[in-house]
């Protein structure tokens, strides 16, 4: 897959679909890489240019020493979808990627059109719950949180399925230093205030069962902004493109039509 080099950090990425198509792009949550999105991309509708990347610390992208500031992860993405030439995005986020999604449309709504906000907050959790995270994973890696982050990432029918050791095998494998940086960007950020200020379209979607990003939280979010939708997905946890990929995928084309990206 190619890669942004830009200077402290190289990002990996990966295009699909259609080369000339509307552009749409994908970020994906804490401990995740670009495979997060692989059973929803191939339900999507036609005509669609189709951008997932690493973020920085994460899958096959480089690992600045942490922490990490949310500035700096709003800026990976915004240079590289200048590099790809895009604009007018539809910029998917799943957690802290909604909250760089978030950011970025703050900065640079020459490049986003519209935002989905996926299991995400303008603030998520408190200073105090990341900084026992980061200290966790300092002294034990990824391993030590490994079993509480899958209870709170998946509903209880995908806790007890045999798909549930690969997504912690997903997560355990993510470097620690970067699941470390990531962690101190999120727990610096407070968006409500710029996020309030938005006027773009704006789908939200919430899974029922997600212990780490409430439904009531990701509705919340959504409020901010007039005109906003949002989207419960039911027997779902934090990640519902990977538990219900057909309804999340479902629920994205249909916002991509309402409002004529496609």
């Amino acid at each position: 897959m190619p890669s942004l080099s830009l200077g402290d950090v190289t990002l990996n990425y990966r295009e699909d679909g259609d080369p000339k198509g509307a552009p749409l792009v994908f970020a994906n949550s804490l401990g995740t890489d670009l495979h997060l999105w692989d059973a929803v991309l191939p339900l999507l509708p036609a005509g669609l240019r189709i951008l997932r990347y690493d973020k920085r610390g994460h899958g096959a992208s480089s690992v600045p020493p942490a922490p990490y500031t949310m500035g700096a992860l709003v800026g990976d993405a915004e240079a590289l979808i200048d590099h790809l030439g895009l604009r007018d995005v539809v910029f998917v986020g799943l957690s802290i990627g909604g909250m760089i999604g978030q950011g970025l449309a703050v900065k640079r709504l020459d490049q986003v059109r519209a935002l989905v906000l996926s299991n995400t907050a303008a603030r998520i959790g408190t200073r105090e719950i990341w900084q026992q995270r980061i200290d966790a994973v300092r002294a034990g890696g990824i391993e030590a949180i490994a079993d509480a982050t899958m209870a709170r990432w998946f509903s209880r029918d995908f806790l007890a399925s045999p798909e549930l050791a690969t997504w912690r095998a997903m997560l355990v494998s993510q470097p620690a230093e970067g699941y470390v940086g990531c962690s101190a960007a999120i727990a610096g950020t407070d968006f409500y205030t710029p996020t309030s200020g938005l006027r773009l379209p704006l789908l939200a979607i919430a899974g029922a069962e997600d212990g780490a990003t409430p439904p009531d939280l990701v509705r919340e979010t959504a409020s901010l902004v007039p005109g906003s939708e949002f989207r419960l997905i039911r027997r779902a946890g934090h990640l519902p493109c990977v538990e219900k990929p057909d309804e999340y995928a479902r629920f994205l084309g249909d916002f991509l039509r309402r409002i004529g990206h496609i």
